[in-house]
């Protein structure tokens, strides 16, 4: 299937690890041009330099996205070396466990900085090239949004305010012609989730007891299957589709996770 995003231009926040990375990844497999962001320069230039040795284009940005100046100097860069942009995909942020009882007022402000204000920033500062393209924003949520997860008020504020805006720009930015949609995870296995499932005594025994409750097949899902429905999502086979949420999650977060014995 073509999806018609050849040589198109996309900005892809924390797009050198983990889903991020795959995002990247997928998007110059199909022929597009992944602008990667993030605060960790190797990584950046690594990836770019293993698509390049693969004949795709790729382009790094090393930068901090916690500030509105920040932001908008990524995208001026985009518009320098390519003069142009086709989509914006807000993926940048982590889980840092600011709870409500184990947290502070100023730790919950440092969080909502990392994980979601360059959501809003980055949106405002591409608009006026994603008006010219009439191109699209993808945000990455997550399942914390709407099941809770206990311990991390801060990142399961800033994961549901990303789903609000999501619903708010999709209104707004109708008579663009630009859509916005949103990408739902649950349990992915990442570098970062690999590290977090580590701090456990028995790490092996607590990544089966979180694959028993995921309904479809009992197994994590997988970053390239968040790919395969970002790059969908942006291209113009997805033309009709905005203000949707839509769930990779292998049932997880819709289907009573008591049923996944059955499915073991």
């Amino acid at each position: 299937m073509d999806l018609q995003i050849k040589d198109k231009i996309f900005l892809v926040t924390g797009g050198a690890k983990g889903i991020g990375e795959s995002i990247s990844l997928a998007i110059a497999e199909e022929g597009a041009i992944p602008v990667v962001v993030g605060r960790s320069r190797e990584k950046g230039n690594q990836l770019v330099q293993t698509l390049r040795e693969k004949g795709r284009e790729a382009y790094a940005i090393h930068k901090e996205l916690g500030s509105s100046d920040s932001c908008r100097e990524v995208v001026e860069e985009v518009m320098r070396v390519y003069g142009k942009l086709d989509g914006l995909i807000n993926n940048a942020g982590a889980n840092d466990g600011v709870g409500l009882e184990n947290g502070s007022p100023e730790a919950y402000l440092k969080s909502l900085e990392k994980n979601l204000h360059h959501y809003y920033f980055l949106g405002h500062y591409a608009l006026p090239a994603l008006k010219k393209s009439r191109g699209s924003i993808l945000n990455i949520s997550s399942k914390t949004a709407l099941t809770g997860q206990g311990g991390t008020s801060a990142y399961a504020a800033a994961k549901g305010a990303q789903l609000a805006f999501t619903r708010e720009w999709a209104v707004e930015l109708l008579r663009y012609g630009i859509r916005v949609n949103a990408i739902v995870p649950a349990e992915v296995m990442t570098p970062l989730y690999r590290a977090w499932i580590n701090t456990f005594d028995q790490p092996d025994e607590k990544l089966r007891e979180i694959e028993q409750r995921i309904p479809l097949g009992n197994r994590m899902t997988k970053a390239q299957e968040i790919a395969d429905m970002a790059v969908f999502l942006l291209s113009e086979r997805a033309a009709h589709i905005t203000g949707q949420y839509l769930f990779v999650d292998g049932g997880y977060v819709h289907l009573d996770r008591s049923l996944s014995v059955l499915n073991s």
